[in-house]
């Protein structure tokens, strides 16, 4: 039997579902939490508690840590070693530092000819509020974060430097400014598996809050777009060459545009909306890739 490892967060939901499928194909459950992993560079070897992941059949990362952080960077670079002496680690540590990274990510979309809501990235205070009197109605989003942790609606007004300052202040030197499109109320999670289309889910806001996601009250409801947003969602994911992924899709009076190329999401959304167990066939797809 293969010894396949899942790097998650321990009594996590997704990461517990894909143990589980993992152990029910390898008759074996090892569960790695990067907090507790630690590198030896005298040998090159990565080892959590007694196991030395280096000699691993396989790597599964479904949660690198409980929030984004660049401190996450640094857990990857351990996993990238693991990579280097010859475990498979789906998805690649390098493909996932591009994701972490929201600049990164949108470096890599925009470089890709990929459509996005107009953006604008600057440490400067007056530059920053120029951006939002062109825009509007803004959302200024940190580099590391999930599910519209700290982002912050920000509009033209009396107290607008106010706001912007204490934005750059609360810890985001470099801002994000992104204009908030007009869209039908939700947004589209499209999911990839080894770069095949899988299926597609809404989070469907609650209309309390500015953001679609479930952490404010959305909710997943299946969905099935039109093949041209598939073609773009494929052609974004297609950037990061990842193993599992999904990709936010906004539709606005403009066409569909990208918000990201997600880099742990979309089991829930999957399993509530299109009642898909995504861990039962990422756990047969990596076993097959061995």
């Amino acid at each position: 039997m293969k010894k396949i490892a899942v790097v998650g967060i321990p009594g996590g939901w997704s990461t517990e579902r894909l143990a589980d499928a993992v152990e029910a194909r390898t008759g074996e459950r090892i569960l790695v939490d990067m907090a507790g992993v630690r590198m030896n560079l005298e040998d090159n070897t990565v080892w959590y508690e007694d196991l030395d992941m280096t000699k691993l059949d396989g790597v599964i990362v479904k949660k690198i840590a409980p929030s984004y952080s660049p401190n996450v960077l640094d857990r990857l670079e351990m996993l990238r070693m693991v990579e280097q002496k010859g475990v498979p680690v789906f998805s690649k540590a390098t493909s996932i530092m591009r994701l972490i990274d929201r600049l990164s990510c949108t470096v890599g979309l925009r470089l890709g000819g990929i459509p996005m809501p107009p953006t604008t990235i600057t440490e400067d205070v007056e530059e920053a509020m120029m951006a939002v009197e062109e825009y509007q109605r803004t959302v200024f989003k940190p580099l590391f974060s999930s599910k519209a942790r700290g982002m912050t609606v920000i509009e033209p007004g009396n107290e607008l430097r106010e706001h912007v300052e204490d934005f750059q202040n609360g810890g985001n030197q470099v801002m994000y400014i992104q204009k908030m499109v007009e869209n039908p109320g939700m947004d589209l999670g499209v999911t990839f598996l080894g770069g095949e289309y899988v299926a597609t889910y809404a989070r469907k806001g609650s209309g309390k809050s500015w953001d679609n996601t479930t952490r404010t009250g959305g909710k997943y409801v299946a969905q099935t777009p039109s093949q041209e947003i598939i073609d773009l969602a494929h052609k974004a994911q297609a950037l990061f060459d990842m193993a599992f992924t999904c990709v936010d899709v906004v539709e606005t009076p403009d066409g569909p545009q990208i918000y990201e190329v997600s880099a742990f999401g979309g089991f829930r959304g999957l399993l509530d909306a299109n009642g898909i167990n995504a861990a039962d066939l990422y756990a047969t797809y990596v076993l097959e890739h061995l």
